[in-house]
């Protein structure tokens, strides 16, 4: 299998149908993993090209945070500048309506939704530390008088909501948005982790939760407690953290929406996992707890 597979440690490289250069390498959705491409694919873009995108879903209560914390801290790379991905209809719904209702104009759901638009440009200013711009990924059902509504809350934060149109007009429909990501990119940014390595792997979950998520407290029985102070005493200390969420909600609860505040993080398990390339490149290994301690990743420190 390695032998048929030597190959597949370079990413892949695919293009657009307007000719432009994409890579494929890794990942594994946010809610379970860390929601985010290679390293090596990422490194690989920055030295042939003057901007790169990279993408890190779901949400950026997930895909960012882990983005940021996990692969920006273990590899060096500092982003530049946030593109924070929306549509009206989700707001809508966040706003408090159903899914079938959302291809209507409702102001008034949309307002109560922007909260949670407005939690995550939170997050990204100022646990974050970075510049961010808001991409709304038009839908033909939207209006003029809701986008108008997005633009002018947000502009109570300084941030530009940007419509694109990518999706039917290729390049042309994104231009606006591309030469305001390079705005951006060109300003000043007070880039910075939502936790430090060296904290207790509790207060790095409490970190998260209380910051990123709106959460009031977290909850762990002795079990879970002595576990990660196990982890602790092992040397596993100041490994990040990477907390397996619902993608629906900041919260624990996929059924609140908007932007809850005051809700319990409860962690149900812990475990000690390294994902390690194998010589192949493209197969991973699973280690979790002792397996792992008997054969621990000495690159990922």
């Amino acid at each position: 299998m390695a032998t048929l597979l030597k190959e597949a440690f370079s990413p892949n490289i695919v293009q657009t149908l307007e000719g432009n250069i994409a890579f494929i390498h890794g990942g594994p959705f946010a809610n379970i993993a860390h929601g985010c491409n290679s390293v090596i694919a990422t490194k690989t873009a920055l030295k042939l090209a003057d901007y790169v995108v990279t993408e890190a879903g779901f949400g950026a209560d997930l895909g960012a945070e882990k983005f940021i914390d996990i692969k920006c801290r273990k590899s060096g790379l500092v982003p530049s500048a946030v593109v924070l991905v929306a549509t009206i209809r989700a707001l809508k719904y966040h706003g408090g309506i159903e899914v079938k209702e959302t291809g209507k104009e409702n102001l008034d759901a949309l307002k109560k939704g922007l909260v949670n638009l407005e939690k995550h440009i939170t997050n990204i200013r100022d646990h974050y530390g970075l510049p961010c711009v808001v991409a709304i990924n038009l839908r033909q059902e939207d209006t003029a008088a809701e986008i108008e509504l997005l633009k002018s809350t947000t502009a109570q934060y300084g941030v530009e909501v940007i419509p694109a149109k990518h999706w039917a007009e290729g390049g042309k429909g994104a231009t606006d948005l591309a030469q305001a990501v390079v705005k951006l990119c060109d300003g000043p940014s007070q880039f910075k982790f939502v936790y430090e390595s060296n904290m207790p792997l509790i207060e790095k979950i409490k970190a998260v939760a209380l910051k990123i998520y709106g959460a009031s407290e977290v909850s762990a029985d002795k079990k879970i407690m002595e576990k990660l102070f196990s982890y602790e005493a092992a040397g596993y200390g100041h490994y990040p953290i990477c907390i397996a969420k619902n993608q629906y909600s900041f919260s624990t609860d996929p059924t609140l929406r908007g932007a809850p505040q005051g809700h319990v993080l409860n962690i149900r398990e812990v475990r000690l996992i390294c994902w390690r390339r194998i010589y192949c490149g493209c197969v991973w290994r699973y280690y979790d707890d002792a397996r792992f301690a008997k054969d621990p990743c000495s690159k990922f420190n």
